[in-house]
C-alpha cells in the first residue's frame, strides 16, 4: 500500500515537471518587426550656426553736466532725433556770468599795475645808467614789475576757467542720434559730474554683439579677412522673425574670456529704418557656406542610451545591429553625421522604438500617416476604423 502511495506521488511530479516545461517552451520563432530602412545621404549641408546675441548702439553716452546748478531750460522732447551741437539743457547761468564779469574787471586791474610797474622799473633803468639811483630800488622795480606780470597772466587764466563755466552752463549734443527719457525737470539742482541728465544713442547703424566659442576663431577671423562679406553670411532673427537687411563683421575682442572660454564679437547691422533699438535680444545667425559634401539621415532614426547616440543598421539574415554616431546640426528633420557612418550605409529610419541589438527585421514601405480617431484609435490612412 505505502509502496503504491510512492509511486502515485512520484508520477504527480513528474507530470507536473513535465508540464512547466512546455509552458516555457517558446511556441515558435518570433515574427519579423516592420521597419522602413533609407541609405545614408550625401549633399551639401547649407545651414546657419546660431548665437545668442544683443543690440548696443555704435556710440552712446550719459549725459552729465559739468557745472553745478538749477536746470532752467530743458529743449528738446523725450525720444527726439537730436543733431550734433544741438542745444539740449540750460544751466542757471547767473553766478557764473557774475564770476566772469568779475574776472575781467580783475583782470583790468592787473593790467594797470602791470603798466605801472613797466613805467617804475623803465624809471629806475634810465636814473641807474646816471648813477642816480640805488642799485636795490633797481632789483626792487624789477621784481615788482615781474610780480605784476604774473598776476596779470593769472588774471587772464582765470577769465579761460569761468568762461569755460558759462560755456558749460549750455549742453549740447555731442553727435547725431536720439535722446532718451529726461531724468531732470526744470528746477532740477544738478551736479557737476554727478548728476545724470539723459543718455543719446546714435541709430543709423547699430552694433549686434555675440559670444563664440575659442575654437571658432580662426573661422570667424577668415570671415574678418574677407572685407566684401556683406550677402546673407550674417542675418538676425526675432523668434521666427528674420531682419531684412543683412550684416558684416566688425571685430573680433581683443582676449578671450578665460572664465567661459569665449570671444566677444561684434556686427554690424544698417538701421535706417530705425526697427532695431539697443538693449534688443535676437538670434545670430552664421551662415555656413562650405561647399564640403556632408552624410545626412532622419533626425528620427537616432536613440539614445545612457547619453550616447546609436542607429539600427540592417546587416546579415535580416538582423539589425547598433552603430554608434556622432551627429552635429540639425536641419530641418534631418541631421548632420560626423561620425560612425559612411557612404553607401543602411539604418532603420522608422520602427526603431520596437527594436533591439540582434532585432529580426522586415523592411517594408513608409507607413501612412497616423490619423487618430474621436475613440483615440490609430488608424491608417483615411481615418476610418
Amino acid at each position: 500500500m505505502k509502496q503504491n502511495i510512492a509511486l502515485n506521488f512520484s508520477l504527480l511530479l513528474l507530470l507536473a515537471a513535465c508540464g512547466n516545461s512546455v509552458s516555457d517552451t517558446p511556441a515558435g520563432p518570433q515574427p519579423a518587426v516592420k521597419v522602413v530602412v533609407e541609405k545614408v545621404k550625401i549633399a551639401d549641408a547649407v545651414y546657419n550656426d546660431e548665437y545668442p546675441g544683443n543690440i548696443n548702439a555704435l556710440n552712446q553716452v550719459d549725459l552729465r553736466p559739468q557745472v553745478s546748478g538749477f536746470i532752467s531750460a530743458i529743449n528738446f522732447k523725450d525720444g527726439q532725433r537730436v543733431k550734433k551741437g544741438q542745444l539740449l539743457y540750460s544751466i542757471d547761468a547767473q553766478l557764473y556770468a557774475a564770476n566772469y564779469q568779475q574776472a575781467v574787471a580783475n583782470s583790468s586791474v592787473q593790467q594797470a599795475n602791470l603798466v605801472r610797474a613797466q613805467k617804475d622799473a623803465d624809471r629806475y633803468h634810465e636814473l641807474d645808467k646816471k648813477d642816480a639811483v640805488a642799485k636795490q630800488l633797481v632789483d626792487n622795480a624789477d621784481a615788482a614789475l615781474e610780480v605784476s606780470k604774473k598776476q596779470y597772466d593769472a588774471a587772464k587764466a582765470n577769465i579761460a576757467a569761468v568762461a569755460t563755466n558759462v560755456r558749460y552752463t549750455k549742453v549740447f549734443a555731442p553727435f547725431n542720434g536720439v535722446i532718451g527719457i529726461s531724468q531732470v525737470k526744470p528746477g532740477t539742482a544738478v551736479t557737476a559730474g554727478q548728476t545724470i541728465l539723459n543718455t543719446i544713442s546714435s541709430d543709423n547703424d547699430v552694433a549686434v554683439d555675440f559670444n563664440v566659442d575659442q575654437k571658432e576663431i580662426f573661422h570667424f577671423s577668415d570671415l574678418l579677412k574677407q572685407k566684401d562679406v556683406h550677402d546673407s553670411t550674417f542675418t538676425i532673427a526675432f523668434g521666427s522673425d528674420v531682419y531684412a537687411n543683412p550684416g558684416r563683421i566688425s571685430f573680433l575682442d581683443r582676449a578671450v574670456d578665460p572664465q567661459t572660454g569665449t570671444i566677444k564679437t561684434r556686427l554690424i547691422f544698417p538701421n535706417k529704418d530705425q526697427r532695431l533699438r539697443a538693449g534688443m535680444n535676437v538670434t545670430v545667425r552664421v551662415k555656413n557656406n562650405t561647399s564640403t559634401k556632408s552624410l545626412i539621415i532622419p533626425y528620427k532614426a537616432i536613440t539614445e542610451q545612457l547619453g550616447e547616440y546609436f542607429v539600427y543598421m540592417p546587416g546579415d539574415s535580416n538582423k539589425v545591429s547598433q552603430q554608434k554616431v556622432v551627429f552635429g546640426k540639425q536641419i530641418g528633420n534631418d541631421v548632420i553625421i560626423k561620425n560612425g557612418l559612411k557612404e553607401g550605409d543602411s539604418v532603420v529610419v522608422q520602427g526603431v522604438q520596437n527594436l533591439k541589438e540582434g532585432t529580426v527585421i522586415q523592411s517594408v514601405s513608409a507607413a501612412p500617416a497616423m490619423i487618430v480617431d474621436s475613440s483615440k484609435k490609430q488608424v491608417p490612412g483615411t481615418g476610418k476604423k
